[in-house]
């Protein structure tokens, strides 16, 4: 969930404060329902909220039954919706989801967990039904497993935008409204001041090639907005060297062609150059900015969506190797 930095800052500055807070975590789903299991909130004793799990049904319901479980400091797993105690309290899908109230969360646990999210690392945690909760190094993803809840946490979306007009302001205001980081790298100083005075990170791009401001991760999306295509094909290159879970550029398939031979001239590879998604977006052949914002946003949400999942079944493959091969080890000394 994209939430899960600010749920876990939440729950901090609370503990900081001496507030008791509570942290309620979506373990089951029966039938429908508007979250999937991981999901969380965090309430504090005054009632203060922050996450979701429907579209209002039940939220003040949670919230109130929060703070029961912080006066007498004990955690539960209560049901809403279909088979709940709760015979007034329906979900209008017609489902039930199991919630798992854990009162006045460790604040090591949440501080190691806040700086692992921090550190762009995916993060695991492992909540039992007495209120235990600790870092699930294991990462045994989202489920019941080992005596406890797991759920995992990848970081969140970050989108760094290259290109110079209208186009990169546009894409910034819609990554930004999705939850998404930006990093924002332009020829024109007047774009770059205004991302900035937007509150994202953003630097002028002087030389054309590689630029140090251009540091990313896999969690990190790259589109190039470039009206002057000489501005990216180093740029390009560099982003590909880093792997992020998408990339993509603005043009029609003439530019794409002419892009791909560009590259491939500069030395990329034919494998890696294939990565490059162009034309861009789910819209096609759009020419206004924000229709294109829109569409490239929701071609890269999708993508997020597909390589968190692919990635976590991944982790947890590699994971398995590896124990097999320290328990073989060890049997063999």
């Amino acid at each position: 969930m994209k939430q899960a930095l600010s749920i876990l800052r939440f729950l901090s500055a609370c503990a900081q404060r001496g507030e008791p807070a509570a942290l309620v975590t979506l373990t089951d789903v029966t039938a429908s329902a508007v979250r999937r299991p991981g999901e969380h909130m965090a309430i504090a004793a005054d009632g203060s909220a922050i996450g979701s799990f429907s579209g209002g049904c039940i939220e003040a319901a949670v919230i109130a039954e929060a703070q029961e479980a912080l006066a007498d400091g004990a955690a539960r797993l209560v049901r809403y919706g279909a088979g709940s105690r709760y015979i007034d309290i329906r979900l209008p899908c017609g489902g039930g989801i199991d919630l798992l109230f854990t009162p006045r969360p460790n604040p090591a646990v949440l501080a190691a967990a806040i700086a692992t999210l921090e550190a762009r690392e995916p993060l695991g945690l492992r909540l039992t039904r007495d209120g235990g909760i600790d870092i699930d190094a294991a990462d045994r993803g989202t489920g019941w497993a080992a005596g406890g809840f797991h759920v995992r946490h990848d970081p969140d979306p970050r989108v760094a935008i290259l290109g110079q007009g209208a186009e990169p302001l546009a894409l910034l205001d819609v990554a930004r409204a999705y939850g998404a980081g930006t990093l924002l790298l332009s020829p024109q100083e007047a774009i770059v001041a205004e991302a900035q005075a937007r509150g994202s990170d953003a630097a002028l791009l002087r030389v054309l090639g590689p630029s140090p401001a251009l540091a990313i991760d896999r969690w990190t999306a790259v589109v190039a907005l470039f009206h002057d295509h000489d501005w990216e094909t180093g740029l390009l290159l560099q982003a590909l060297d880093q792997r992020p879970f998408f990339i993509g550029a603005m043009g029609s398939l003439r530019t794409q062609a002419e892009r791909r031979r560009r590259l491939a001239a500069a030395g990329g590879e034919a494998q890696a150059i294939d990565r490059i998604v162009g034309p861009i977006g789910l819209i096609h052949a759009t020419r206004d900015p924000a229709t294109l914002a829109i569409s490239i946003m929701a071609q890269v949400a999708e993508a997020y969506e597909a390589f968190t999942a692919e990635r976590a079944v991944t982790d947890r493959r590699d994971d398995g190797v590896e124990r097999a091969c320290d328990e073989l080890c060890a049997s063999s000394v």
